[in-house]
């Protein structure tokens, strides 16, 4: 049975797991807490939008932003190392501010349970 799963898919996958890995040996991001959320790599495995998080305060959030842009290249080296890739895809890293919707969403639901409840 073939594998059902697209190889941009697979790469991605190996992509999420190995920069999360470069981005913790990263010694200039010490402000918050940054984690990768998740890689949308294009079908030809060109570009590759990487999601990251930041827990920490807003300060924090703009300093691993300037951090994660000026070390691109070197991440992308890095990448382009560990992998056995024909060619390393770009790399883009965009925030992911999902976890504080869904933290501001909860927030709003307990908030209408609490009045309901009264």
């Amino acid at each position: 049975m073939p594998n059902s799963y697209k190889r941009s898919t697979r790469v991605g996958a190996l992509i999420q797991h190995t920069v999360s890995e470069i981005v913790r040996e990263i010694r200039d991001l010490t402000a918050g807490l940054v984690t990768i959320m998740g890689v949308k790599l294009t079908d030809d495995l060109q570009d590759c939008k990487i999601l990251y998080s930041v827990f920490g305060s807003e300060e924090d959030k703009k300093t691993a932003a300037e951090i994660l842009k000026d070390k691109t290249k070197e991440i992308r080296r890095e990448l382009a190392m560990r992998l056995n890739l024909r060619r390393t895809p770009t790399l883009v890293f965009v925030y992911d501010n999902t976890n504080e919707t869904a933290s501001k969403i909860f927030d709003l639901l307990k908030k209408i349970e609490d009045e309901q409840s009264k």
